[in-house]
């Protein structure tokens, strides 16, 4: 078996490690601050997330392939071609429907990164697999060492972009994913063999490598133009986000609290069975943090919130709520027990359905002083 020698335009290599950048950067961007979101809403940018890293991920690839250097003429299966692209984009969203309608945890992180990384692979080798009059061969260090490249890299821009998100981190996750489509390709690229074959294997329509240009230019357009509209975002005010939620919880001003009798009702915007529902400050018994939301307990029943923890902590302590934990907001009004531990605490309530909320070693001295 004689192996062909082959090259790569460096022109187009650096070129795919900016789509691989630029991909990044607008699926970062359009799945962030979902917590302020509705369902919809959510799942809309869930999908052209998938879209945007899923076609960064094909565009990435196929920009690469196009500056192969072979000594023979070869071509692609368009059929497998498009489905390799499918595949990527189905497999991103695999992983933003776990970040985003489920608890986020460190496992789910993980997984997610870890699906990610599969879907870079596993695209990879399908769009391998359609190339016609030459057939790859690979090695088992470089399926290898791709593989294991991919997962672990996933996973750090996974972890690193939702940790907080910020414009700090999405940037750096932003980098570790395209490190991750360009590394993995060209990792297996130098694991990989190629070897000349007389005849077309038909599965779909054949397209040259002049087609396959149009193909990638088209994609890359839109993953571009995608990040220019996503960029803009980031050029607003950073109060002019605000407006719809005064619309959930109007906020008064100090004057307004000493002149009214009561002090303002905080009304926390829920969500169940797929409606909207206010709900009272002084009903809820605590909040618990739920990744980037929250779940917020009465004493008869527990409503998911669209508010992470620290906009639960922002609006409701001013109203009298105890910060016990960095995962729990607590009524101190509803608690019925406090009890003190070596280095930490325990609140209960008065309703059997209700699980006890801890108390951390930090917020242990202010509980011990709300409680007396």
């Amino acid at each position: 078996m004689e192996f062909l020698d082959f090259g790569h335009n460096p022109w187009l290599v650096a070129v795919s490690f900016v789509v691989a950048l630029v991909a990044g950067a607008t699926g970062l961007s359009l799945t962030r601050d979902l917590s302020e979101k509705s369902v919809s809403q959510r799942k809309l940018a869930v999908a052209l997330g998938a879209i945007a890293l899923g076609g960064g991920i094909w565009s990435m690839h196929f920009v690469a392939m196009l500056g192969l250097k072979l000594p023979i003429l070869f071509y692609y299966d368009a059929a497998i071609t498009l489905a390799s692209a499918l595949i990527a984009i189905l497999m991103v969203a695999l992983a933003l429907v776990l970040l985003h309608f489920f608890p986020r945890t460190r496992m789910t992180i993980a997984a997610s990164g870890a699906i990610v990384g599969a879907g870079i692979l596993t695209m990879h080798y399908v769009g391998m697999a359609g190339m016609q009059l030459c057939r790859p061969i690979y090695t088992g260090a470089g399926v290898i060492g791709s593989s294991i490249l991919a997962i672990a890299l996933c996973i750090l821009a996974i972890g690193v972009a939702y940790s907080v998100r910020s414009n700090r981190t999405i940037v750096i996750g932003t980098f570790c994913f395209g490190a991750a489509v360009f590394s993995v390709h060209f990792l297996a690229m130098s694991g990989t063999n190629f070897v000349a074959l007389e005849n077309i294997r038909e599965f779909g329509p054949v397209i040259s490598n002049e087609v396959m240009a149009v193909g990638v230019i088209l994609s890359s357009f839109v993953i571009f133009g995608a990040f220019l509209w996503v960029g803009t975002t980031y050029l607003e005010p950073a109060h002019s986000g605000m407006a719809q939620e005064v619309t959930f919880t109007p906020e008064y001003s100090a004057k307004d609290s000493q002149t009214a009798n009561e002090p303002a009702i905080v009304r926390i915007p829920c969500e169940r069975d797929g409606g909207k529902v206010f709900v009272a400050a002084p009903d809820v018994v605590f909040v618990r943090a739920d990744g980037h939301y929250t779940q917020v307990y009465t004493t008869t029943d527990k409503y998911f919130c669209v508010w992470p923890i620290t906009e639960a902590v922002k609006r409701l302590v001013p109203t009298g709520f105890l910060r016990v934990h960095r995962s729990y907001l607590v009524n101190p009004q509803k608690v019925v027990r406090f009890e003190r531990g070596k280095d930490k605490g325990q609140c209960t309530f008065g309703e059997n359905n209700l699980p006890p909320v801890p108390v951390s070693r930090s917020n242990l001295k202010d509980a011990q002083s709300a409680f007396g």
